[in-house]
């Protein structure tokens, strides 16, 4: 085997194999759960997924679908199939592969398995909201939807009263749908593993201060599935324990995820699914390594507002006060504290067609960045799973450009 080869096989992660066991087995539960007598819910991925839990009901995630079917690169067939259906192209690559996907079973494993109620949370987009209407209407199945106000300037007391109520009617919809009183010692157990699981997903995460750091943030976009799906179970605790260990000891063998970090940079938005391959290789080859990203933290930054001892009582704020639910300047205060963490020379910003939300604010944010810090920006324009909206040509260009002012800083600063 070529030294080169060598080095590739050194920098695999190991748990990797596991995450794969463990999704498989989860969509299978999932494909099978009408013979075993379970119930599917639909769910949001800002949704509140704790409950389900509580009340066994396996939850399915139309967005994680989305990234498998723009990994797998199906996006702009099942995009296409719902334009067809009327709706238009301009709608979330996520909506309309989700929308496509349904009448035809299709995507990477034939299709969701489907659904006996739909739960919904605004807290990450308004495109939910008739999304969800859509598939409610498409099933015949009941739609729960928890209304969480922006939170641009602050948590009102009234807001969060307004929020908690919706959790208690929640709850009662939850168990109309089961035909069974929820369980709130359940609940404890399953929010402590919930806090649990996003507390070990943060070290995770943070084990990219490390020079060279032993992942990257295309390895985050892969290891977050857990931590999304099956929040607040034991499986995803230990998941997430395997996987400290081992990024803990690449730490000590000075394991980098690439092979000669010289630049540490931050993403920012949802990964560009069908060319996360070709984007990894390309910074790798610029010895530059993504350390770290404003995407798979959003499931760690609920923490703070809630109390492992009264998980029900404060998850309204938590869930409401995410990063796609507050301002522009609290977001630009959240990358600058995240580039001064991981003290990284750069930011990438994906401007993502489909996510508008995530995506309205950021030449404001670059704007703040730059007068706050000098940290350079790279913006590239694409779509998470629609590869029409994508330029190879444009973005290696930005990429190639972009490297060069890194390299121009780091001279100066040389010298």
């Amino acid at each position: 085997m070529a030294q080169n080869d060598e080095g590739k096989e050194k920098r695999k992660i190991k748990a990797t194999g596991r995450m794969k066991e463990i999704m498989t087995s989860y969509y299978i539960d999932a494909k099978t759960a009408e013979q075993t007598g379970k119930k599917v819910a639909w769910i949001t991925s800002g949704g509140p997924v704790e409950p389900l839990i509580a009340m066994d009901i396996i939850p399915v995630y139309p967005e994680n679908h989305g990234a498998m079917i723009g990994s797998s690169k199906m996006g702009v067939d099942l995009c296409l199939k719902a334009e067809e259906m009327g709706y238009s192209s301009d709608l979330c690559s996520y909506a309309r592969s989700d929308i496509g996907c349904a009448p035809v079973s299709g995507g990477p494993i034939g299709g969701l398995p489907k659904p006996d109620m739909l739960v919904c949370c605004n807290n990450i987009c308004g495109t939910v909201l008739k999304w969800y209407e859509v598939q409610a209407r498409y099933f015949n199945i009941p739609l729960f939807i928890l209304d969480t106000p922006f939170t641009h300037v602050g948590f009102s007391a009234e807001a969060k009263n307004y929020v908690k109520r919706q959790i208690l009617e929640y709850i009662g919809f939850l168990e109309n749908a089961t035909g069974k009183k929820f369980d709130h010692d359940r609940m404890r157990e399953v929010g402590k593993l919930s806090l649990e699981g996003q507390r070990l997903w943060q070290a995770v995460l943070d084990m990219a201060v490390n020079r060279p750091s032993p992942l990257s943030a295309f390895d985050a976009f892969f290891h977050l599935a857990l931590i999304v799906t099956l929040r607040g179970t034991q499986q995803t605790v230990d998941y997430y324990k395997l996987l400290l260990d081992e990024m803990q000891e690449r730490v000590s063998q000075k394991i980098g995820a690439v092979a000669n970090e010289q630049y540490r940079l931050l993403w920012d938005n949802l990964p560009i699914w069908y060319r996360m391959k070709w984007l990894s290789d390309k910074f790798a080859a610029e010895n530059a390594c993504l350390v770290a990203d404003t995407y798979t933290t959003a499931w760690c930054g609920s923490m703070k507002y809630i109390r492992e001892d009264d998980f029900l009582d404060t998850m309204a704020e938590g869930y409401s006060r995410i990063y796609l639910n507050i301002g522009v300047d609290q977001m630009a205060d959240q990358v600058i504290a995240m580039a001064e963490k991981y003290a990284v020379d750069g930011i990438v910003m994906h401007s993502n067609r489909s996510c508008k939300p995530y995506s309205f604010g950021q030449y404001d944010i670059q704007r703040i960045v730059a007068e706050k810090t000098g940290i350079p920006t790279l913006m590239i324009e694409a779509d998470m799973v629609d590869a029409r909206n994508f330029s190879e040509g444009q973005v290696e260009t930005r990429i190639e450009a972009f490297i060069e002012v890194l390299k121009g800083k780091r001279r100066t600063l040389e010298k």
